[in-house]
């Protein structure tokens, strides 16, 4: 991303979040004792459960990066832990656009390409999406007809589940029909524009390249095994942090089919995080979500969703730093060389050969 429109994204964000601050200061009731209290009689050992899943959960993603490698690297799975602790670490402290920094890393650590790195992240990403949707849609769609606002999360979960389904269908055509959609994608976007609808088309060979590592069934279903068990830790994490706040019922209840809506909240919240403001603005949408879905007091609510930025974001900081500095790794350069990255890939403007 240009640093032009960054800073423009950051300026408004802010005048957004001291809008929201100034709303909520004007509108809501917000009881400081209650919030003390709260914080205080906090479960915290439910809050370290949260914490340690979040790390099993990052470490996992190493095993699964190395699946999709494919066969043909000597590289250990345990080798790649330091990435994905150090990688995740970039992201929470210089914001999502930082995300390459993972592929980055590992090219630095397995000595390949960063282009082959990018091609497995594509397709991680993909499977992110997979099973994250697979969990939600299932959770939401056979959820107790005795829950609030049933009908709204089995709609929901079914919408969900047609969204997976696409996707799934998207990713099929994609692998075996990369070329011709890659040309569709550009003959369409080159309406909006002609930079746009090359970017689109090289995505889109990008991610069949991606997809190319999965040679097997047993790799694909692997990949897809590990991604689900990834994203249950996830939601376990989310689960365990609203479970901490013992003296809230609107907590201590908290069901399965509630974590999945929040997370699928928090993820929406979560794309277009900037270095410690997106903290912030991530901690006012779990906390909008906790209180306008789900009845929590605002004031539980603000920090229930600071104990889950805590815990999905901010506790993978510690192990990271220390791996960072085990590895000779400079988390600046590393967000620096992630920057670079996105911006390559925003920039392009050649044709790929296969459409032309």
């Amino acid at each position: 991303m240009k640093k032009a429109a960054r800073n423009v994204l950051a300026v408004l964000l802010v005048v957004l979040l001291v809008a929201g601050i100034w709303w909520a200061h004007s509108h809501v009731y917000f009881d400081w004792n209650n919030l003390k209290l709260q914080v205080r009689t906090a479960d915290w050992s439910l809050i370290a459960l949260a914490v340690a899943a979040n790390y099993l959960c990052i470490s996992l993603r190493s095993w699964r990066w190395r699946l999709l490698m494919g066969g043909s690297h000597a590289t250990r799975s345990y080798q790649l832990i330091g990435s994905q602790f150090i990688g995740f670490t970039v992201v929470a402290l210089f914001g999502r656009v930082a995300d390459l920094a993972r592929p980055y890393l590992v090219a630095r650590r397995t000595q390949t390409p960063v282009a082959t790195q990018l091609a497995v992240y594509s397709i991680e990403r993909a499977y992110d999406l997979a099973a994250a949707a697979i969990l939600f849609s299932l959770t939401l769609a056979f959820v107790p007809r005795t829950m609030p606002h049933h009908e709204a999360f089995a709609r929901a979960g079914m919408i969900s589940l047609g969204a997976t389904a696409f996707l799934a269908l998207f990713a099929i055509a994609v692998r075996f029909s990369g070329g011709a959609l890659a040309g569709i994608a550009r003959g369409v976007f080159r309406i909006v524009s002609e930079e746009f609808a090359n970017s689109a088309a090289t995505k889109i060979l990008d991610f069949r390249e991606g997809l190319k590592t999965i040679a097997t069934a047993g790799q694909f279903f692997g990949a897809l095994g590990w991604s689900l068990l990834i994203w249950s830790l996830i939601a376990f994490s989310y689960f365990e942090s609203a479970r901490a706040f013992v003296n809230t019922t609107e907590l201590t209840t908290f069901t399965v089919p509630q974590t999945m809506l929040l997370m699928a909240t928090s993820m929406g919240g979560s794309l277009l995080q900037l270095p410690v403001l997106g903290w912030f603005t991530q901690i006012g949408v779990l906390a909008v979500a906790l209180h306008g879905f789900f009845g929590v007091p605002a004031e539980v609510a603000s920090a229930c969703g600071a104990v889950m930025l805590v815990v999905t974001t901010l506790g993978i900081v510690p192990g990271g730093l220390i791996l960072a500095k085990i590895e000779g790794v400079s988390l600046r350069d590393a967000a620096r060389r992630s920057e670079e990255q996105v911006d390559e890939l925003l920039s392009e403007e050649k044709v790929p050969s296969e459409i032309e």
